[in-house]
């Protein structure tokens, strides 16, 4: 930061270091503490999936239990379904990119990438839940409502989107796992493999 004063009609600047307070360095700290954390968890896939599966829990019992905050349990059903369908789209629209996978042997293998990658589909749901969780304990977010109308329009919503979905897979031939490279036989090889089935 530079800041000027006036002297002998003339303006004379210095540079001014300005230290960050204590509250800046604890959220730095605390940030680069909470990414290594992350970082040393990716690999673990199945404890990842497992510590989520304790929190989608814990959020369905105590909503039942509460016999309330629907309205928020629709939101973060919504919100779910849309990570859901990022995470089975392609990266790449096949629509405007072409094919994203191999159709003839003298194509290059290419792998499936998700649009959501599973790490950031896992870490958005799980802190949803989390978020979802801590609003159950403020009553403002308790908005009455006839939760069946709901869950109706939810699974409505549900079927009609991962319908369009299936079609989508369906007509640019794709499915949203990598299965490991498919081996494709050229008719010389059938060919021969036809001889030798005869001889």
């Amino acid at each position: 930061l530079r800041s000027g004063h006036q002297s002998g009609g003339s303006i004379m600047y210095e540079d001014v270091e300005i230290e960050d307070g204590g509250a800046t360095k604890l959220q730095s700290a605390m940030g680069r503490k909470w990414q290594h954390i992350l970082d040393v968890s990716a690999p673990h896939t199945g404890g990842r999936w497992a510590l989520s599966s304790v929190v989608i829990l814990i959020y369905c019992i105590r909503v039942y239990l509460l016999n309330g905050w629907y309205i928020i349990t629709y939101g973060l059903g919504i919100y779910v379904l849309n990570l859901l369908i990022g995470f089975l789209s392609p990266q790449v629209d096949p629509e405007t990119e072409g094919p994203i996978l191999p159709t003839s042997k003298d194509d290059d293998f290419r792998p499936f990438i998700r649009r959501l990658p599973e790490f950031k589909f896992w870490y958005s749901l799980t802190k949803a839940f989390i978020i979802a969780f801590i609003m159950t304990f403020f009553s403002v977010f308790n908005i009455p409502v006839f939760w069946p109308i709901l869950l109706l329009y939810f699974i409505a919503l549900f079927f009609l989107t991962m319908k369009r979905q299936i079609k989508h897979m369906i007509k640019f031939k794709y499915v949203p796992f990598t299965l490991g490279k498919t081996k494709y036989r050229g008719k010389d090889e059938a060919g021969a493999n036809g001889t030798r089935s005869a001889d």
